[in-house]
């Protein structure tokens, strides 16, 4: 799971940051965004066992791993595709409950 997210920071300190920030700010820095333009997503998806394993590959080192799960929760909630925040579809959809419950304790909607 994203440190962030395990230890109660993280994504929530992104909480008041509005989706236009956060999604120019996964664009420019996330580390996949650049993949599309070489052979790199081959290269993960060619190693990777799972899709666990795939979010872990293309994830780590990545400075916006909080901010590109935040965005992704509140753009698509836990129906999104795919790996956000290295979190594939199977565990963003087990802790979305999480972040919900935590949004509602600190009044957001």
């Amino acid at each position: 799971m994203v440190a962030g997210f395990r230890n109660g920071t993280g994504a929530y300190r992104l909480i008041s940051v509005p989706v236009e920030v956060l999604a120019a700010v996964v664009d420019r820095d996330g580390k996949c965004m650049g993949m599309a333009e070489t052979d790199a997503p081959h290269d993960y998806v060619a190693a990777a066992r799972s899709d666990r394993e795939l979010a872990a590959r293309m994830c780590q080192g990545c400075p916006v791993q909080d901010a590109c799960l935040e965005l992704e929760w509140r753009t698509s909630g836990p129906a999104g595709l795919g790996v956000w925040g290295a979190l594939d579809e199977s565990g963003r959809a087990a802790a979305h409950p999480l972040w919900l419950a935590r949004r509602r304790r600190l009044g957001c909607h």
